[in-house]
């Protein structure tokens, strides 16, 4: 009765998992950043996709179903290619920014979910929420400090990686729609991830020790568990619900980022933050 209660749909249970989300995607943060100190991005990448893979496995052999099944492997293998670019140049990033200011910048992934939504589901955009993106995105100009002797170029890397993660989220939104199996998208996701990456991996090679390993199995565990709980999200209420609930990821990362590696936010950072937050959040109920 207790456990029914996460998997039934409403909008406390969207919101948990929201929740969710955003705290394990900051532990998984901080994670390929503490790998990141003697691994190469790349590398990291890699196994955070196959553990993903091999920790599925066992209970889609158990299952009654045919969990390997799918008649959409046109779309995991999109997603995959995708997702392989976007985890990739997340790994790079967190890994070259401060915690904050990285995670900000990948705020603006709920920007784009806004053209991206009208465009391949069909929603409807009106004037309030067209204004509330383009806040929203001032405040995305700002991160990247143009008036600035030393323009924020690596600000790209982030904002590049919110786009894909965009367009991602819009492809799980039409999977989920035709009833594919969570397991299954955990699985061909980490699958196909897994493929595309290995080819990369030897040039940036560096052989992991068992410390590494363990905190890279529980990258991969993050990984999946993050998906896992975007899946329950969408499942339990709709995309702009749950959208604002988001920002509970940058005092997660403001505290992570002061606690393990000392970095203070600066006057951008926040100033950048309150703009795409503001227009985010204006956007999500602009659409209700």
């Amino acid at each position: 009765m207790f456990l029914g209660w996460f998997l039934n749909k409403g909008l406390k249970q969207g919101i948990f998992w929201a929740i969710m989300i955003y705290l394990v995607g900051t532990f998984n943060d901080v994670l390929a950043k503490f790998l990141g100190n003697r691994l190469h991005a790349v590398e990291i990448a890699f196994f955070r996709f196959l553990f993903s893979a091999i920790i599925v496995i066992v209970p889609m052999i158990k299952s009654k179903e045919n969990l390997f099944k799918s008649s959409m492997h046109g779309m995991h293998i999109m997603r995959g290619i995708i997702g392989t670019i976007a985890l990739g140049l997340c790994c790079y990033s967190v890994n070259i920014m401060p915690l904050a200011e990285n995670t900000t910048i990948l705020f603006s992934e709920a920007l784009f979910m806004l053209p991206l939504t009208a465009l391949f589901l069909g929603e409807k955009i009106n004037n309030t929420s067209i204004i509330a993106t383009i806040i929203g995105f001032i405040g995305l100009l700002i991160m990247f400090r143009p008036k600035a002797e030393n323009i924020n170029i690596l600000a790209i890397i982030p904002t590049c990686a919110a786009f894909l993660f965009a367009t991602m989220n819009i492809m799980i939104k039409k999977m989920i729609d035709n009833h594919e199996n969570t397991l299954t998208m955990l699985f061909y996701f980490g699958l196909y991830t897994t493929i595309i990456s290995v080819v990369f991996v030897p040039f940036f090679w560096i052989t992991p020790n068992l410390h590494e390993l363990l905190l890279i199995f529980l990258l991969g565990l993050g990984a999946n568990l993050i998906q896992l709980f975007i899946f329950l999200a969408y499942r339990a209420t709709t995309a702009s619900n749950i959208s604002p609930i988001r920002y509970i990821e940058l005092p997660f990362a403001i505290l992570c980022g002061l606690a393990f590696f000392g970095q203070i936010p600066n006057a951008t950072t926040i100033c950048g933050s309150l703009l795409i937050i503001a227009g985010t959040i204006i956007a999500s109920y602009a659409k209700k």
